[in-house]
C-alpha cells in the first residue's frame, strides 16, 4: 500500500518570495512541498487575523509548518488555527524576550515607524532591515531573494516584526538557529538546534545541512 506524502508548507521571511527555499531538498516521495507567498494585510489588521487568514491556506491535518525569520513568527502565530504534525521554525525567535536590544528599542521609540517604504525600497534597504548592514557579500546573497515591494505589507510587516507581544514560547516549537545570526543573536535564545558557523541567511547557504536536519526532524 503506497504511503501518503507528509505535507510540508514553507513560510519566507520578511519581504522574501519562494525562492530562499531552492536549496531545501526534500524528497518528492515523501514530502509534498509548499510555499505559502505573503498575502497583503488588510489595512489595520492583527498578526492574529493575518496569520488566521494563512492558515485557511492549509487544509491538510498533521501537516508540517516551517517559518524562516519573520515567517517564523507568523507560522507560530498560524499554528493556533490549525492541527499540525510538527512546527518548525528557522533563524526566528520564540517570544519578545528572544528580540535583539536594537528591536526592543524601536518598539520602545517607535523608530520602526520613520522606515521610508512610501519610496519602495530598493532591495539594498530591504536586505540591510532583514538582515543587518554586514558584508556586502552576504548583501548581495539576500538581495536577489527579497522582492515584496507592496508599502502597506511592508509597513505592516515590520511593525509586527517589531512589536510581537508574545510572551510564552510554544511548547511544541523546533527551533533551529545559526550560532552566527546577527539577527536574532543566539545569546538571546533558548532550547534551540544550534547549527556551528550558521548566519541569519542560512536557508540559503546551509541548505543541504537544512534538508537532512528537517528529513530528521520530520521523520521522528
Amino acid at each position: 500500500m503506497k504511503s501518503e506524502k507528509t505535507p510540508v508548507f514553507f513560510v519566507p521571511g520578511l519581504a522574501a518570495g519562494e525562492e530562499i527555499f531552492r536549496n531545501i531538498e526534500l524528497p518528492g516521495e515523501f514530502y509534498d512541498i509548499q510555499v505559502l507567498e505573503w498575502q497583503i494585510p488588510e489595512k489595520n489588521e492583527t498578526l492574529v487575523s493575518y496569520a488566521k487568514r494563512m492558515a485557511q491556506r492549509i487544509t491538510q491535518k498533521n501537516a508540517v509548518l516551517v517559518g524562516v525569520s519573520f515567517g517564523g513568527v507568523v507560522a507560530q502565530e498560524m499554528s493556533q488555527f490549525l492541527e499540525l504534525k510538527q512546527l518548525i521554525i528557522i533563524s526566528s525567535v520564540k517570544s519578545r524576550y528572544e528580540l535583539p536590544r536594537r528591536i526592543k528599542f524601536a518598539r520602545k521609540t517607535f523608530f520602526y515607524k520613520l522606515i521610508p517604504t512610501s519610496l519602495v525600497l530598493s532591495a539594498e534597504d530591504l536586505t540591510k532591515f532583514a538582515i543587518g548592514p554586514r558584508t556586502e557579500k552576504r548583501l548581495r546573497i539576500y538581495q536577489e531573494y527579497l522582492h515584496v515591494r507592496d508599502k502597506q505589507y511592508l509597513d505592516w510587516a515590520i511593525k509586527q516584526m517589531v512589536c510581537w507581544s508574545r510572551k510564552v514560547p510554544i511548547n511544541e516549537v523546533i527551533h533551529i538557529h545559526g550560532d552566527k545570526d546577527v539577527v536574532f543573536p543566539i545569546k538571546n535564545i533558548q532550547g534551540a538546534i544550534i547549527l556551528q558557523g550558521g548566519t541569519h541567511i542560512m536557508i540559503i547557504n546551509k541548505g543541504r545541512w537544512l534538508s537532512k536536519k528537517l528529513i530528521e526532524i520530520i521523520g521522528k
